[in-house]
């Protein structure tokens, strides 16, 4: 196979994967345009016949609705912009340490890091809700955060950047006389910066998608994300008004798909150097 129909075929697989992917959405926006009995009864049809956008609206406004969606959109954007920053920032330092610090035992450290990544998130939920229980730490944002920070994964990510960043600009920092942590906050991070923004964009999809532990942790209806907020919503007040729920399903991507946006050309290289395929 000559190398330009080679490239034809993986560019023609590269748009049939794409609208495989593309076509829930597109179903997803064309239905929250359509009325609940359309939304019901219209079958496959893709554009809709009476466009509205009083799902929107009603859904926004909540006419009529008693539930506090603007509140659980809130609560989602928080605590995943909270998360992911505590999250970055702690696995920066400790992946910095373990990669390029005189740490004890940071032979043995790194695999135990690693290894926890092979732990089901299952067997960890009991304890971490017991634990929440008694600190009295349950339905707070505290609980919709503080379960995601300091993640393996992000220790792991950074761990392969570090390990190879160029000695030579630390110990020209050093003859400045400039300390570790300035070393660290002034050359290191500025330069693993695609790195990090793939680290963010990973933890705040994690953090703003969840739905089983914020459905555990809350209890009261201003306390939940938008994740938990749809589920509910779904089995209650729009269980046979298709349209509305998408239009609240399609509002919730909105800021998942902005916060990919602004880091996609980082994300883009962050994971290019990382090594993942």
């Amino acid at each position: 196979m000559g190398k330009k129909k080679k490239s034809i075929l993986l560019v023609s697989i590269a748009v049939v994967v794409a609208i495989l992917f593309l076509m829930p959405l597109f179903w997803m926006l064309s239905t929250s345009f359509k009325t609940d009995t359309e939304a019901l009864t219209g079958g496959l049809n893709w554009i809709p016949q009476n466009f509205t956008i009083e799902n929107y609206t009603y859904t926004l406004l909540g006419e009529g609705l008693n539930v506090p969606v603007v509140r659980w959109m809130f609560n989602s954007i928080f605590a995943g912009l909270v998360g992911t920053m505590i999250i970055v920032s702690i696995d920066a330092m400790a992946a910095y340490g373990l990669a390029r610090l005189d740490v004890p035992f940071k032979k043995y450290l790194f695999p135990l890091f690693v290894s926890t990544l092979m732990i089901p998130f299952v067997i960890t939920f009991l304890p971490m809700y017991m634990q929440f229980s008694n600190l009295g730490l349950l339905n707070t944002y505290a609980a919709l955060i503080l379960p995601y920070t300091a993640n393996a994964f992000g220790v792991f990510l950074l761990y392969q950047f570090f390990k190879t960043f160029p000695k030579e600009l630390e110990e020209a920092a050093k003859l400045d006389g400039a300390n570790k942590w300035q070393i660290f906050i002034r050359i290191v991070v500025p330069s693993a910066k695609p790195i990090l923004w793939t680290l963010s964009i990973f933890s705040f999809m994690m953090i703003y998608n969840d739905f089983l532990w914020p459905l555990v942790a809350t209890s009261s209806p201003e306390m939940r994300t938008i994740a938990t907020g749809i589920a509910v919503m779904q089995q209650g007040s729009f269980v046979s008004s298709y349209g509305k729920l998408m239009a609240l399903t399609s509002i919730a991507t909105i800021p998942a798909v902005i916060v990919f946006i602004i880091g996609q050309r980082y994300f883009i290289k962050g994971v290019t150097q990382s090594g993942i395929k």
